[in-house]
């Protein structure tokens, strides 16, 4: 069953500086192969129910594993029969607002733009 998720994992009782632990959660995400995008505060991961939940549950083991209490928050949207959420939502929310979805490069670019400031 399609599944879309938000989901962050974070390290608890490590100090200020959380990257390092946060980055190893990311690399485990985007080793799976499913579909995802992180962002500032949560990262989306889209496949079948049991293979989305299997990456989140590697992704907490990897820092709960070595001794570190970890923290979940999880969302998800159950659509069966229906594949392409992560871009289909915001092309559909695009539209709405009367806006051409952004390309890739686009939104790169944008990003660019603001650490350059």
């Amino acid at each position: 069953m399609n599944t879309l998720i938000a989901v962050a994992i974070a390290p608890v009782g490590v100090g200020d500086e959380l990257s390092k632990h946060v980055a190893e959660v990311v690399k485990v995400i985007r080793e799976s192969g499913l579909p995802n995008k992180t962002t500032s505060m949560f990262t989306e991961i889209e496949g079948d129910w049991d293979a989305v939940m299997d990456v989140v549950k590697r992704a907490t083991f990897v820092l709960a594993e070595k001794g570190i209490r970890t923290e979940v928050v999880l969302k998800a949207d159950i659509r069966p029969g229906v594949e392409g959420m992560m871009e289909g939502k915001l092309d559909r929310l695009n539209e709405a607002l009367n806006e051409k979805p952004q390309s890739v490069e686009d939104r790169i670019r944008q990003t660019l733009g603001r650490i350059r400031r």
